[in-house]
């Protein structure tokens, strides 16, 4: 009796995904990132995730530009298999601009969620705390919510937080400077 076994993947890293974009297997217009070795293909922007991403940008430029840089969907590398392309970045702003920021330069990182959220909640998420990226937000625009997690561990958070609409949130690196989940929310 033959006996049933998951067949093969390659895992690739964040050099060899480079590569495959230098010699046109991907297109700058292409969405696709790399998380855990695998290439992603991620969903169509809709129009809901393109105000939040807009919102979440004018407000952080406006909160925070003297503070942190404001990156929007750029990517980061997090370790030699994920190269991950969130939403919004604030990085510190001496990172060294030579590479890719990596989890040390990031303040904060948010992930606007609509499709995406169960992809957003996992395979993000553990990637992310395991990696070491202190402060990670998902913008849930099926509930119209906020998810922070904070103190990566491991694959998870050991804080965890749910924001409603009508309540106001501070990322760590900038405690003084609260910010409204109502202004986050678009319409």
């Amino acid at each position: 009796m033959n006996s049933v076994t998951a067949a093969p993947t390659y895992q690739f890293s964040v050099e060899e995904y480079l590569k495959l974009g230098e010699v046109g297997i991907f297109h700058e217009d292409d969405r696709v990132e790399l998380l855990n070795g695998n290439i992603v293909l991620m969903s169509p922007i809709g129009i809901r995730h393109m105000n939040a991403v807009r919102r979440l940008n004018r407000i952080f430029h406006r909160l925070f530009a003297r503070k942190a840089i404001v990156d929007v969907q750029n990517p980061v590398v997090i370790d030699g298999q994920s190269m991950p392309q969130p939403d919004v970045l604030l990085l510190r702003l001496d990172f060294d601009e030579s590479a890719a920021p990596g989890p040390a330069d990031v303040l904060l990182l948010v992930e606007v969620a609509d499709s995406s959220l169960l992809y957003d909640q996992r395979d993000k998420l553990e990637a992310y705390a395991r990696n070491g990226i202190a402060e990670y937000w998902i913008l849930d625009l099926t509930r119209n919510e906020l998810h922070v997690f904070r103190d990566p561990a491991g694959p998870a958070y050991r804080h965890t937080q749910v924001v409603r609409h009508e309540e106001s949130i501070a990322p760590l690196a900038f405690a003084d400077t609260p910010i409204a989940l109502g202004e986050l929310l678009p319409p």
